[in-house]
């Protein structure tokens, strides 16, 4: 339907995991589950969908329709007889707390086939995470009439070159990981993904 293209970064996450280390263990008495990295992704889209707007849109009738509202899918995996993306409807609105919740909620009534119509209605941008199977590297397809998706893989301890404060560059063991984007090249293109 769409001609795919895919960018990815190597990115840092070295300032989530000290959030997630400092805060995990309130995080998980309050809430009743882990602070995993995917909520924090899940709000950077979000923000940066308010930069890249052409993002989170959709292909109609040959034309562009670009959304005032970020409706995030989240791919959830039903035991491996395939895939059904809920929607975080008005992201933009919620917290990282509010999305974790969210995510955690949809996941879980999904793999419970408790879903309804609405859950799985109205997305304009998604993310898949691989990243708990360890993956290093996934190219997702679009989900059409969507015009982009964001894969998240797995992130482990790995050396990394990192400036310090005069200047001078050191190794240090950081938490990385690939983020991934398959976009529609009918909406946009490569550069302003790099960006995004």
């Amino acid at each position: 339907t769409s001609p795919h293209a895919f960018i990815a970064n190597e990115v840092d996450f070295e300032a989530v995991e000290r959030v997630r280390t400092a805060w995990g263990d309130r995080f998980r008495a309050e809430e009743g589950f882990g602070l995993t990295y995917l909520p924090f992704v899940a709000r950077a889209a979000v923000e940066a969908l308010r930069d890249f707007p052409l993002l989170n849109a959709s292909v109609v009738d040959e034309s562009l329709l670009v959304h005032a509202e970020v409706n995030l899918g989240i791919a959830v995996d039903l035991s491996h007889e395939g895939l059904i993306v809920p929607v975080i409807h008005r992201a933009e609105e919620v917290t990282l707390r509010g999305v974790a919740r969210r995510i955690r909620d949809l996941a879980e009534r999904a793999r419970g086939r408790q879903l309804n119509a609405d859950d799985i209605a109205g997305g304009t941008f998604s993310i898949t995470n691989d990243g708990p199977f360890g993956t290093y590297f996934t190219v997702p397809i679009i989900n059409q009439p969507q015009v982009a998706i964001l894969a998240t893989d797995g992130i482990a301890r790995r050396p990394v070159v990192v400036t310090q404060p005069d200047g001078s560059e050191s190794i240090a063991v950081h938490s990385t990981g690939i983020l991934g984007v398959s976009w529609d090249h009918r909406a946009v293109d490569g550069a302003y993904v790099s960006l995004f």
